[in-house]
């Protein structure tokens, strides 16, 4: 924990350094899917966004308690007050009960994550779990003044609530340019103002997904979920709150005036979002029909992609971004992010052939003692980990060199320099070899079969058999094996 982590807070727009409420211990809650169909790249970015905060905090020595929930009922379409909710919705086109829509895509989110090696959050708790918080909280909010019962359903009273406190503090929006809406103007209805959002709906006779509740049989609103829970299993105040850009209003606005509403004073210190992922310079989502799946990108089965990608190609394009940035996706820059990712991994995987020096070089001895804390010091700036790529990428040029035998390292050196690459590329950006699914002995048999070919070749050399060693080269060559011919000997490498 000597590190000095910085973050970037959108509530008061600036970078902050990061200091827990409670250390060692830190509390983390993120927004999680709303699991009414398969998951795409958008679902991916922040998931990867805050597995990288959540591995980086674990390796400074924080105990990290991070809870990452399932949205199962409450999100109505258009993250609106009115119409169907999301999953109810899809039950009813597959005739299916809604509980088995959201079990089936959770497992599919599951899996995706999975593949995308996300690790798994502490606790990740599920709406329709913790209804009896959610009615708690709307009576917090209706015993302190903050909400009015309407026809059953409970609303946020918006107006009020910014009397004394301020409603738009994390969006910077105004509540005061926001038009006073009567009952009589159009989609407000039961609301007493357009601003106010639904804390409990009472549910229309058709409506399956319904609890009891002191005012109507009914559900929470989709807003609720996330204040309920993350005081649940965080406490009253905690550390970092995360979700994408998309979320900041409403959901995240809504978030902070319940918890204030409720219990006086703001739940979270850091609130982090991770920017948006485009396509056409739109946001990719459900709700434009412009998303690719995950699993569509994993198999290629998509119009708009020329190839399949790996899920570690996809980690590696995410990553190549800062996240508070926008990515535009393109096969161009999914095809780039594939060879920076194998560049990456052969640059690790060339560090077991190197023949250690009783010294370093200089220059080598300059780029090994630096790596380290290039790595650290960009971490440490907001998470820049497309600038932790580059210095494991300069990292492989060293490699690169100390292989083609045009620089030296001692053994102490090639320690630190192994270390420190599998460290930040595996440990702390998540990335693995795409080919670490197959079995390892596979892998080593492999190489033996290449380094047996090549011993071939040099034995057709030495018997001056140039034509026999030359096809060995090209055939080699042919398959994806580049060979170097070196004073000690031939060396490979996949292209």
């Amino acid at each position: 924990m000597e590190q000095a982590l910085w973050i970037y807070n959108t509530l008061t727009r600036r970078k902050e350094v990061f200091k827990p409420l409670h250390a060692p211990n830190v509390g983390m809650y993120v927004c999680g899917p709303t699991v009414y169909g398969d998951p795409h790249l958008g679902h991916a970015r922040p998931a990867i966004t805050f597995d990288i905060l959540f591995r980086y905090l674990k390796h400074l020595g924080y105990k990290v308690r991070y809870v990452r929930n399932i949205t199962d009922v409450g999100h109505l379409e258009h993250d609106a007050d009115e119409g169907d909710d999301k999953i109810e919705k899809k039950a009813r086109l597959e005739q299916l009960e809604p509980m088995e829509i959201a079990q089936y895509y959770t497992n599919r989110y599951h899996a995706a994550m999975e593949a995308l090696n996300v690790l798994p959050p502490s606790i990740e708790p599920h709406a329709t779990g913790h209804i009896i918080e959610q009615e708690q909280l709307v009576q917090q909010i209706l015993d302190n003044g903050f909400a009015y019962e309407s026809n059953g359903s409970i609303y946020f009273d918006v107006k009020k609530y910014n009397e004394k406190y301020h409603y738009g503090i994390l969006s910077g929006r105004n509540l005061d340019n926001v038009k006073d809406a009567s009952r009589a103007l159009d989609g407000v209805g039961e609301k007493r103002n357009q601003a106010d959002f639904a804390l409990w709906k009472k549910a229309s006779p058709e409506h399956i997904m319904r609890w009891p509740s002191p005012w109507s049989d009914g559900f929470p609103g989709w807003h609720c979920e996330c204040t309920a829970m993350g005081r649940k299993y965080l406490g009253a105040h905690f550390d970092i709150h995360g979700g994408g850009m998309d979320l900041v209003f409403p959901h995240h606005e809504c978030e902070i005036a319940q918890a204030v509403a409720s219990q006086g004073d703001q739940m979270v210190h850091y609130w982090m979002h991770n920017n948006m992922i485009t396509i056409n310079g739109q946001k990719m989502g459900k709700s434009l029909g412009n998303f690719i799946t995950l699993e569509e990108f994993f198999t290629g089965n998509n119009k708009n992609l020329e190839q399949a990608y790996s899920p570690m190609t996809i980690r590696f394009f995410i990553l190549s971004a800062h996240y508070r940035g926008t990515v535009d996706f393109s096969n161009e820059a999914l095809q780039a992010s594939q060879k920076g990712l194998e560049k990456l991994m052969n640059g690790i995987a060339d560090l077991d052939r190197i023949t250690t020096s009783p010294e370093s070089d200089a220059e080598t001895k300059k780029v090994v003692g630096e790596l380290r804390q290039k790595c650290y010091d960009a971490m440490n700036d907001d998470f820049a980990t497309p600038l932790v790529i580059a210095h494991l990428f300069e990292a492989c040029s060293t490699v690169n060199k100390l292989t083609d035998h045009k620089a030296t390292i001692s053994e102490a050196d090639l320690n630190e320099l192994a270390e420190t690459m599998r460290l930040f590329a595996f440990d702390l950006l998540g990335l693995r070899p795409d080919n670490a699914g197959t079995s390892s002995h596979r892998e080593e048999a492999f190489g033996k079969v290449v380094d047996m070919v090549l011993d071939l070749r040099s034995k057709a050399k030495a018997a001056k058999d140039w034509a026999t060693s030359d096809r060995i080269r090209d055939e080699l060559a042919e398959l994806g094996f580049e060979v170097k011919d070196t004073k000690d000997g031939a060396t490979w490498k996949l292209k």
